[in-house]
């Protein structure tokens, strides 16, 4: 079977592992990260992140059933689960950030065996012991049918650039898995600590610092069929790619890459989470309709229920790009030609 073209797919839908909890109480590196998040997010937003996890999120992130409503009412005929950014625990020592990885990856596949005509999923890696990364993305693609990794914007203290993960990007690249980018936290620090500028500036800063290593370090020159998906439209970088432009032209540290770092955005998929439809359609103007899929950021409260209608506010797209960003460019990317989804239970806005 085949997906038909009108499919809908949302590449940016988390899921919140139970085990996973288990496995970390009472760990030094728990306790450290939630001693110090009052000063990192601030003590009304971690205070407000934990009154919605327990009101509204909780159920949300674990139930199978309460997800499919959730995509049904939003015209969602296919989810692309990953593990909520909050569950990376990246100061995991080997021993334990294998059995985090374990635990969240069957959960992923087990959402996804649950209904596989509307769930894919991407598996979660401990990039900060990049030689496991390699060996847990290998079994999540090859035994779990998962579709790639969910990653953080650094591996543990090393950017994208470092040596140490080109393994990685070999590894990813000849899997032929999805790398979705995804922040958690952000290296601006106590900055950001009120006015949840943790998450409102901090998210998008930190995707685009990730995807500048990528692209100066020559990460897509040597690896050019890897494939990356950017969260929140790629952070700032589509909107100020002039920039490093012309860095690349004026400064001779900057000139690393085979071409200008504009030309390397055609290497990148980026959600459609930007809110508002002229940002929207900047985004499309600037990498292409075809490097643009859908994204809710489910079920969080700085995503949206309503992407096919704000996709729908864009002025000036054609059909076939409509098509195209609605689901066509995800059953593309990761691989999802064998789903026939569309059904009378998905209802439309």
């Amino acid at each position: 079977m085949t997906a038909m073209a009108n499919t809908t797919v949302d590449v940016h839908a988390h899921a919140h592992v139970a085990e996973v909890d288990q496995l970390v109480a009472g760990k030094p590196g728990l306790a450290h990260e939630l001693a110090t998040a009052p000063q990192l997010l601030g003590p009304a937003s971690v205070d407000r992140n934990r009154e919605l996890f327990v009101e509204l999120w909780r159920h949300a992130l674990t139930d199978v059933d309460t997800r499919r409503r959730s995509m049904d009412r939003s015209g969602i005929d296919v989810q692309v689960v990953s593990v909520t950014p909050l569950q990376y625990h990246a100061w995991a020592d080997r021993g334990l950030a294998g059995e985090i990885i374990a635990a969240t990856n069957a959960n992923i596949a087990g959402i996804v065996a649950h209904d596989p005509k509307r769930f894919s999923g991407l598996a979660a890696v401990s990039l900060q012991h990049p030689d496991l990364a390699c060996a847990q993305l290998e079994h999540a693609v090859g035994s779990l049918g998962l579709r790639g990794a969910e990653v953080p914007t650094r591996a543990g203290r090393l950017d994208f650039s470092a040596p140490e993960l080109e393994e990685f990007w070999t590894t990813a690249e000849a899997l032929g898995a999805v790398i979705f980018i995804h922040p958690w936290g952000c290296s601006l620090d106590e900055r950001l600590a009120r006015f949840y500028l943790a998450n409102v500036i901090g998210n998008p800063t930190e995707t685009t610092v990730a995807l500048s290593h990528l692209i100066f370090g020559g990460v897509f020159d040597r690896h050019p069929r890897l494939k990356v998906c950017a969260a929140h439209g790629g952070g700032y970088l589509p909107y100020y790619i002039g920039r490093s432009d012309h860095a690349w032209l004026v400064r001779p540290e900057a000139r690393t890459t085979e071409r200008p770092p504009s030309e390397y955005l055609g290497s990148v998929w980026f959600d459609s989470l930007v809110y508002r439809a002229e940002t929207l359609r900047h985004l499309i103007d600037t990498v292409g309709a075809r490097r643009v899929v859908l994204g809710t950021d489910y079920p969080y409260d700085m995503g949206v229920d309503d992407p096919i209608a704000r996709l729908g506010d864009v002025a000036g797209l054609t059909d076939g790009d409509r098509s195209a960003i609605l689901g066509g460019n995800a059953v593309e990317l990761f691989d999802l030609s064998d789903l026939n989804v569309r059904q009378p239970h998905t209802s439309r806005p």
